[in-house]
């Protein structure tokens, strides 16, 4: 699935992701300053979180609360390999229930194991974002 949309419509993109994931771990693609946060923000929302929302980029992961579990927000570009992601404890992470929406997945690939979707964000020629899903949970593509 191809989204073509502005940050005015990141609210409606993130609702489309939330009704066609098949799996509660998403994993978020694009260079710096493309949007993942921002949309992730948007996807905790839909989700029904009231918590505040901010970039996990020092914590490396962040929680949020809904009424129906919690929401677990990574942002993996601090970290050097996967030894940083066990000594915080990914293994534990990953297999919980919960949402996961990850970013900068690529340091930490070699554990993903579940089922998940990706989602890949870049700019297009009018600056205008390109969301692509992959709702396929059994590749990396």
């Amino acid at each position: 699935m191809k989204i073509s949309y502005e940050l005015n419509d990141v609210e409606k993109v993130a609702r489309k992701i939330i009704e066609n994931a098949t799996s509660k771990t998403i994993l978020f693609y694009g260079n710096m300053g493309v949007g993942k946060t921002t949309l992730i923000k948007a996807i905790v929302n839909v989700l029904g979180s009231n918590d505040e929302v901010s970039s996990p980029t020092f914590s490396i992961v962040n929680e949020y609360e809904t009424d129906d579990g919690l929401i677990y927000h990574f942002d993996l570009y601090r970290i050097s390999d996967i030894e940083e992601a066990y000594n915080f404890g990914i293994e534990d992470y990953l297999d919980s229930e919960h949402w996961k929406l990850i970013e900068w997945p690529e340091k930490i690939e070699s554990v993903l194991f579940e089922d998940f979707n990706t989602i890949h964000i870049d700019f297009d020629e009018t600056n205008k974002r390109i969301l692509r899903i992959n709702i396929k949970a059994d590749s990396l593509n």
